[in-house]
């Protein structure tokens, strides 16, 4: 009996390929995430009765006072996280704790950005009566969804390189549009007041 060296070999698993794409659940549950995520708290925020004031701090004269200057302290969390992951993306020279302030910056961010949040919904709900308060209310849920997907993405595997700074480039833009249409209108319309 003759054996064909060059005969098929049966019985045996082809191996698994070296790179398999990523599913498209990969991106499409952050994705739905955030939508539900942005979609519950514009409905919570249309819906409940806004109670006018949810906290105050003592050494402030007014919420708003205290919301804008909480939002002021995110946004510059936010701008250092702006710096530090060009520092980790090597496009700004950076020291080599650069992605641990990067972290601890968003961490920050996020921590000082709940409480303005739950004073938006809880005090003044979702509001529309004009076109500033009607953008500040969209823009303040599409964050918290858009952060919620930066969040779940940060934990998945093999992402394009180009998708994690896109999502997180987004969050900062919206972050800061946040911030100009509430903090720096209030400042600007009652001054720079504790």
């Amino acid at each position: 009996m003759t054996v064909d060296p060059n005969a098929a070999t049966q019985g045996f698993p082809s191996p698994p390929p070296a790179h398999r794409r990523p599913g498209a659940a990969r991106y499409l549950v952050p994705a739905l995430f955030a939508a539900a995520v942005a979609v519950a708290l514009g409905a919570y925020g249309k819906t409940h009765h806004p109670a006018g004031t949810a906290f105050n701090l003592a050494g402030f004269s007014s919420t708003g006072a205290v919301k804008s200057w909480l939002a002021t302290t995110a946004f510059a969390f936010a701008l250092v996280q702006l710096v530090s992951a060009f520092m980790v993306y090597g496009k700004l020279p950076g020291p080599s704790w650069a992605p641990t302030l990067h972290r601890w910056s968003g961490r920050v961010a996020f921590l000082v950005a709940v409480p303005v949040a739950v004073h938006c919904l809880y005090a003044l709900g979702y509001q529309t009566y004009e076109p500033r308060v009607m953008w500040h209310s969209l823009l303040g849920c599409f964050f918290f969804g858009a952060f919620s997907a930066k969040m779940l993405l940060l934990r998945s595997e093999r992402l394009p390189g180009w998708l994690l700074p896109l999502v997180g480039g987004l969050v900062f833009v919206v972050l800061t549009a946040i911030w100009l249409t509430s903090a720096l209108w209030f400042f600007r319309t009652f001054g720079v007041t504790t």
